[in-house]
């Protein structure tokens, strides 16, 4: 994911200063002296090595110099050389890395059968262990923090370079009907300096059995195509009274899995038929006008039609004069005219800095990632904490899979059960945000790379938005004797990407707070999927909306991911999860007035004990907690997940999308960490066969969670019951969650104390003891 230039004010990524040296830890720990070199965060590399970025050791103080410093010399077993990369290791991949990737699997193909046949589905960094990331974080990309790293009697073992870039590719074989999977290893061989192009090389390869992997939009237009040109689709549409075949819309939908005919041996698609009214007018809603009553089946690996029947015929409903969603003039009538301008300015520039994709605002500090699948990602989340220095709090955070689900029992609703993410892909339908108002003031844009289906490396610009915003007031209070008051507004920083999923669009948001809060948001907007209705009829699993058109009933899931890491370094695994419940305290001596209730805490001990649902009625939440940490007042320091407005599927045990998504039946799921497991369906949810792969099968284990390295699946959903106002667009729903500091800091960090002496006295006792049952054990 490459930077570009803000949209209302020069360029606002920092100069990096080079020359800064890490802070020492301690005497007998080995010390690192950077010396004049490029931005980390560039894609280019000097050409001289005099001007690269050299490493080498610092003799500690009670030792006698080094006497020699060239590039061949090594001191206390440390080689000097030049820097082995110049991409962070969370860095999404390049445009040329995706290039490399792709060639390199290309040319390991055994024949050239092979090679023509394959088609790339993704192309995704391959994050590497906590570990190396701390490593490059301490020493390798400023701000250096060597404090991320343990302190060692002998002072930390330095590797003189990171391990390579590494990307992962999934494969599909268009001949023979294959899907696989390949690790490559990206080496920087540099024009500026061999005259040489990028390079890889295969680090392994395999072939998954029995899946079928994301479709992709290449394939959607030829399956629109090969639709459009079939003879007996267009006798159909005929007697629709539609003779124009650039008026029908074909939307492929994945069968998902209902039978054994969705089986993965063949790549289907069920596409769903709407049809404009004007061929001159290019946004025109085509899904006002749904055509029902054709059934058609599509092979995607050959491309062509293997069942089609006309089962009903439907009148199309008629032209609305509301299905255009173009300014009030090009309709008859008028836009708002009485609303004045507002301006958002920034006129010293904005309060945030950033590097390459770190990004420092308000004593929060993260980086920007992005891939084809999840969109937006948010690594190494921290706090800069005063005394406490930096305090981390997430590894990573980013939404993994969402579905949506229809409640019509009647063909073709039922079928509608997309998975957007696994099936689709979040990134890759995600909007170049240039082109609109969908972010105001002094805005950081970042672009995303990813591959198209041929191969070919595909850029959308101005991709994840970075602005800050005001959210009104953050505390006020007025003391009533005086008249004298004090009010804080509340300025928060947002990092969001918006995507299309066919009729729909998808906001996605997180929110960093001044009073360390973190939001997750969804915004739900866009068009109603729709139906046609015979003359009269009328349909209980959904609104009439217009005369011969409904919009069935459904739901939208959506699946957080957030491997956390409060107060935690790379490497530890001091959290657990806690279980709070509000009780009423039964009558009694202990509750004479009847008014007496309380917080009951459970720590969830096992995977099985932590699949948990939202219940309001308890003002239930969930904390996540530091067991070796502690305020203050001697609490275990932690940040609580706080839900929003929720929901489970309204469906039966049985419905059949629930195979492949038995993880909505709980809205919070906890696992240890593992890289293996990423996605709450797997890998390939589309088509399916296998019952609860996923999360449903990892919990299985039951591992233990009392002192892990935990991470959170939350799954938040809305249930639509659509209305008349929804037509002919759907205004913006809001929905999600907050991460919430839960006795993390010792007083509200939205407003700046000088440390205490406890506070002071706390550094240097914290993380140093075990803990018994959940609680620090005293020593």
């Amino acid at each position: 994911m490459a930077s570009t230039q803000e949209k209302t004010s020069p360029c606002c990524i920092p100069k990096t200063n080079n020359s800064k040296v890490p802070p020492s830890s301690s005497a007998g720990v080995l010390r690192l002296a950077v010396v004049s070199g490029s931005d980390p965060s560039e894609d280019t590399v000097p050409k001289r090595a005099p001007m690269a970025t050299l490493i080498r050791p610092v003799e500690p103080i009670s030792d006698p110099p080094a006497t020699k410093t060239t590039a061949s010399a090594t001191t206390k077993g440390v080689s000097i050389m030049l820097r082995a990369q110049t991409r962070h290791p969370l860095d999404p991949l390049s445009a040329a890395e995706i290039s490399v990737a792709v060639a390199t699997v290309r040319a390991a193909g055994a024949t050239p059968e092979v090679r023509d046949s394959m088609r790339f589905i993704e192309v995704v960094l391959v994050e590497p262990e906590k570990q190396v990331i701390a490593l490059a974080d301490a020493y390798f990309f400023p701000p250096f923090q060597p404090s991320l790293l343990p302190r060692t009697k002998g002072g930390p073992l330095i590797p003189t370079k990171l391990p390579p870039r590494q990307a992962r590719l999934v494969v599909y074989n268009k001949r023979s009907n294959e899907t696989s999977v390949w690790m490559v290893e990206l080496s920087e061989v540099h024009a500026a300096t061999r005259g040489g192009h990028h390079r890889g090389k295969v680090v392994s390869s395999k072939v998954v059995p029995d899946v079928q992997p994301p479709m992709d939009a290449m394939e959607y237009a030829e399956c629109e195509a090969v639709v459009k040109d079939f003879p007996p689709f267009q006798e159909a549409m005929k007697k629709r009274g539609i003779e124009d075949m650039d008026l029908v819309m074909v939307d492929p939908w994945c069968v998902g899995y209902h039978s054994d005919a969705d089986a993965p041996s063949r790549r289907l698609a069920k596409p769903l038929i709407f049809c404009r009214t004007e061929s001159d007018c290019p946004i025109e809603n085509g899904y006002a006008r749904p055509v029902e009553g054709i059934h058609v089946l599509v092979d995607m690996q050959n491309m062509v039609v293997i069942e089609f029947e006309d089962r009903k015929l439907v009148p199309l409903p008629p032209a609305d004069p509301l299905r255009n969603y173009t300014p009030g003039e090009t309709r008859g009538g008028v836009d708002r005219s009485d609303v004045k301008p507002l301006q958002i300015i920034q006129p010293e520039g904005p309060s945030f800095r950033v590097s390459g994709n770190f990004v420092e605002w308000q004593k929060w500090n993260f980086r920007v990632g992005f891939t084809p699948r999840e969109g937006l990602v948010i690594y190494s989340v921290a706090y800069v904490d005063g005394s406490r220095g930096r305090r981390p709090i997430a590894h990573r955070l980013s939404f993994v899979e969402m579905v949506v689900p229809y409640g019509d029992p009647n063909d073709p609703h039922y079928r509608k059960n997309a998975f957007d993410a696994g099936e689709d892909g979040l990134g890759k339908n995600a909007h170049s945000l240039k082109k609109g108002c969908d972010c105001l003031g002094y805005i950081k844009y970042f672009d995303a790379h990813f591959t198209n289906f041929t191969g070919g490396v595909e850029t959308i610009e101005n991709c994840v938005c970075l602005h800050e915003e005001d959210h009104g007031i953050l505390w006020k209070h007025q003391d009533w004797r005086t008249g004298l008051a004090e009010v804080r507004r509340s300025r928060r920083l947002t990092v969001s990407f918006i995507c299309t999923v066919a009729n729909y669009e998808y906001g996605f948001f997180w929110h960093f707070y001044q009073d360390g809060k973190i939001e997750a948001e969804v915004k739900l907007t866009g068009i109603l999927s729709l139906g046609a209705l015979q003359p009269g009829e009328i349909r209980k699993y959904g609104t009439t909306i217009a005369p011969g058109l409904y919009a069935p009933v459904h739901q939208h899931f959506f699946v957080a991911r957030m491997d956390m890491a409060v107060d935690c370094k790379p490497g530890e695994a001091f959290n657990q999860v806690v279980e709070v419940n509000l009780k009423v305290e039964e009558p009694g001596e202990n509750n004479v007035h009847n008014n007496a209730f309380y917080a009951e805490e459970e720590i969830l001990r096992s995977e099985l004990q932590a699949m948990r649902d939202c219940d309001p009625l308890s003002a239930r939440h969930w904390i996540v907690r530091n067991t070796r940490n502690v305020n203050r007042t001697g609490q275990l320091t932690g940040f609580k997940l706080v839900p929003g407005s929720n929901c489970l599927p309204l469906a039966g045990s049985e419905a059949k999308f629930l195979r492949r998504a038995a993880f909505l039946k709980h809205n919070l799921w906890v696992t240890p960490y593992s890289r293996e497991e990423m996605y709450p369906g797997g890998e390939f949810p589309n088509q399916n066969p296998r019952v609860g792969e996923g999360l449903a099968t990892w919990v299985k284990k039951n591992r233990s969670l009392e002192e892990a390295d935990i991470v959170l699946w939350y799954v938040f959903g809305v249930t639509h019951v659509p209305r008349l106002e929804d037509w002919p667009v759907m205004p913006v729903e809001r929905i999600g969650f907050m991460l919430m500091p839960h006795g993390f800091f010792n007083c509200s960090p939205a407003v700046d104390v000088p440390p205490s002496a406890a506070d002071l006295e706390l550094k240097d006792d914290i993380a140093t003891k075990p803990v018994q049952n959940g609680i620090i054990a005293k020593l």
